[in-house]
Parts: structure tokens; sequence; C-alpha cells
């Protein structure tokens, strides 16, 4: 018998009535241009070298006004593809200057997501930030309440939640057909980088790009010298700057189990990580440069109305769950970026990075679930799909499919889970609520990071 869900049950077991898919039209802000939905969007990038290429790519159907970067040299491919876009180096001149920018795509190193989204939404403009939102939590939960304060559209650049994947994922669970689930693994291949907990800062300096303004890029983080082990890419690593394997990829691999079990706010977390010896028998003060090379992290979750507590396990480095013996073996497990198992009471699922290809591991499960309606709104478009979803939004449709209402939440646990690897030899307690880690006073202070003079986060 196919399971039935009405669009009621849907939405109550989901949370998605406060989530990613509400149907009211999004905040209009007095600051903000009101555009019509034939209008085009004056769109500006911060952060372009990078992931953002693609970002401004996905939305050149649009008016690309503005591009900002600290090191333009590396980004010659889209400033040709954007001839008419004024450039800059320092954004918050691009904001006083360009008083046409409706909506801002930031893209920058982890560090200054926040106060660069802070001060765009101050000013009323619309926000796409890519994953993590922030590089702390207080830093997520504060960006989620101003985006109701300033009245302004916001997307995550977790570009998986606008597929069809998690969507599946979100609906066969729903309804049932793997039973309560209890137990959640996800994984990755990252670091692809150098990073490990023994790494130390570089002694030596050396010069930055030409250019490159190399103050403005550490931004809220204490100052450094330049080094290459920084810039390009590599920032990732350090923990003054990047969020490491879990930031790189746990905002696209955990989001199927974030949506699909109606998470938020761990109880408890727990980090395991590849061994620092001099830690041996002493606490960690949490004062690493790097991240580890790889790490285990345990999520706790309370009960979820009628959903059960679950355990959702987090592998980096290599390490990976065990692969289901119900899979077949001509099968992947997950793809090579990823993946993500449930097991429930009567079957387990499987899916890759960004919820892609799921299948459930049972022959007659499988028939039943293609016969299933979808309940859940489709988002269109391909690979462009996540940045027209938040365009949509700025323009009066229907609010962004992972805006802060859903992907600040995901956003706090994942940097949740840096926090445990910092503290790896104990267990975390959480009062999400309170924003606090309530049995230790050493890692409750990695809650809220310290901003560096003429980088506050603001409100």
């Amino acid at each position: 018998m196919t399971p039935q869900l009405n669009r009621r049950s849907f939405l109550r077991n989901t949370g998605m009535a406060a989530a990613a898919f509400a149907v009211t039209r999004p905040w209009l802000n007095s600051a903000a241009r009101t555009i019509s939905p034939n209008e085009k969007l004056n769109v500006a990038a911060i952060g372009f070298g990078g992931v953002g290429a693609s970002n401004v790519r996905n939305s050149s159907d649009e008016n690309i006004v503005a591009l900002c970067d600290l090191d333009l040299g590396r980004c010659g491919g889209t400033i040709k593809q954007q001839p008419k876009a004024a450039l800059y180096t320092d954004f918050r001149k691009m904001l006083d200057e360009q008083k046409d920018i409706d909506a801002v795509i930031i893209a920058t190193p982890d560090h200054s997501h926040a106060y660069i989204a802070m001060e765009c939404m101050r000013r009323g403009k619309h926000v796409y930030v890519q994953k993590p939102i922030s590089h702390s939590v207080f830093e997520a939960r504060i960006l989620t309440e101003s985006a109701h304060k300033y009245k302004v559209t916001t997307q995550m650049g977790n570009q998986g939640h606008s597929g069809e994947g998690i969507r599946q994922v979100t609906e066969w669970i729903a309804a049932g057909l793997i039973g309560k689930v209890r137990e959640v693994h996800t994984w990755t291949n990252r670091p692809i980088w150098p990073q490990s907990l023994e790494m130390d800062r570089p002694s030596e300096s050396q010069n930055a790009p030409e250019g490159m303004d190399w103050n403005q890029w550490c931004g809220p983080a204490a100052f450094r010298p330049y080094h290459a082990s920084y810039h390009p890419g590599k920032w990732r690593a350090w923990c003054d700057f990047g969020t490491g394997s879990l930031g790189d990829m746990g905002c696209h691999i955990i989001d199927p189990a974030f949506m699909a079990l109606n998470l938020r706010y761990p109880e408890s977390v727990e980090g395991n990580v590849s061994t620092v010896y001099e830690t041996f028998g002493k606490k960690t003060s949490g004062k690493h440069e790097s991240y580890p090379r790889s790490s285990i992290v345990r999520f706790k979750f309370p009960a979820r109305g009628d959903m059960p507590p679950v355990t959702l396990t987090w592998w980096d480095g290599g390490l990976m769950p065990q692969r289901p013996d119900e899979l077949e073996e001509d099968m992947p497990f997950g793809d090579p970026n990823g993946g993500c198992l449930f097991i429930g009471d009567k079957g387990k699922l499987v899916c890759g990075c960004y919820g892609l290809n799921p299948r459930i591991l049972n022959l007659e499960l499988r028939e039943v679930a293609k016969k299933m309606e979808k309940t859940i709104p489709r988002i269109p478009g391909n690979s462009s799909g996540h940045e027209k979803d938040w365009i949509r939004a700025c323009k009066g449709g229907i609010a962004a499919s992972s805006n802060f209402d859903y992907s600040g939440p995901l956003s706090e646990m994942v940097l949740m889970g840096n926090l445990a690897s910092r503290f790896p030899d104990r267990k975390l307690l959480w009062d999400g609520a309170k924003m606090e880690v309530t049995n230790d006073k050493g890692a409750n202070a990695y809650v809220r990071r310290e901003y560096r003079k003429g980088f506050e986060l603001g409100a």
C-alpha cells in the first residue's frame, strides 16, 4: 500500500510552514526598491574570484552593475563577461557610490561573510551569502534576526537545497517509507587542501598580490602578515579565516537530513579528531591555528513532534561510516564529494552530496517511492536554479528556499560541530535558545568571536 501524505501533515512533520517554503511574500523593506517580476534586478557581487564567479554567471540574466574583489588579478574571466559592471576593491565604497544596487552576492572567505552581509542588509540590500553564512554561531543567529529587522530577502549558497534530490528524500521520510529515523551518517572527502591541528602559522611574510589590500582581507580577524598559505584558496584550513571541512561541505551534505528530519538545535555535540599528542591528559584551550586533518562529530537532537530523538554523525578526512550490507555492490555509496545515510526502523536511504541520486535500499520500498505524489514545490531551473530562486524572491515571489530562517540554524549546527572539534575531549551540552554551552565556559567563549577595530559586526 502506498503511504499517503496530505499537505497539512507534511508541513507539520517537516516544519516547512516556518522555514524554507513559506508561500507568503517576502518582507519588503522601505529602504529597498520595489521591483516587479518583469523588471531586472540590479545585482552586485563581493568576492567573485572563486565560487562567486559561478554565482554571478547564474545571475547574469539580471543587471550585473558592480563587481568587488580585493584581488582583481584572479577575476579576469568574470570581468570580461561583465564589461558594463563597475569595478571596486572596497565594498563600502561600492555601496556608497552605487546607489542603484538592489541585491548583493557575497562569496568572500568565511570569516568576512557576516560583517559584509550585515552592512549590506543595513543598507536595505537583499543578500545571497555563500555557505556557511557566518564564521561563528552568534553571527549566524544575528544575521537571521537582522534579515527580519531590515526586511530583506536572503539566500545561502547551498545550491543543492533547490534541487530535486533533497525534496525526494524529505517526501519519502515524511511518508514513513523507511520508518522512524534515529541514526544518520554524513561524510565528505574534505579536506583537499593542507590542514592539520599541528600546523603552525608561517613565520615569514610574503608580498601580497599587486594591488591587494591585505589588511582589508584579514577583516574582522586579527591581522597577520600575508602568506600564500592563506590566499588564494587555502584559507579554509585556518581557524581565523575558514570553517574547515565542515564549513566547506556540511551545509551541502547535512542539508537533506536537516530538512527531512526537521532538525534545529542539537542538545549535545561531541567531536573526535586526529590527535595532537601534546593534548593527551589535558583539557585543550581550543586555541588551534588549523582544523583537524580528520574528525568524527556526533550531534544529538531531541524528539521533534512525532519524530524520535536522532543522532547525526559527521565524518571527514577520509573517514566514513560502514557501507550498508543492503547496498548493491555495483552501486556507489554517496559520491566522490560525500554522502548521507539515513537508518530507519523499516529501511535505509542513501544519497550523495547535495542530496543527489537518493536511493532507498529496499527494492519493494523503492518501487513504492516511484509512485508517490510530489508534495513539495519544485524550484524551476537547472544549475542556476538556486540563484534564480533568490532573484524571484527579491522581486516579490515566494520566500527563497534557503533563506536565513532555514539556513541560519543549519549554519549554526555546522559551526557547533567545529566548536566541538576545538574541544575534542568532552561532550558539549548546548542550549540553543540561549545560544550557550552550558557545561564548559572555555568552549562557550568561542560561540562569539572577538572583532578587530573597524570590522565590528554591529546590528
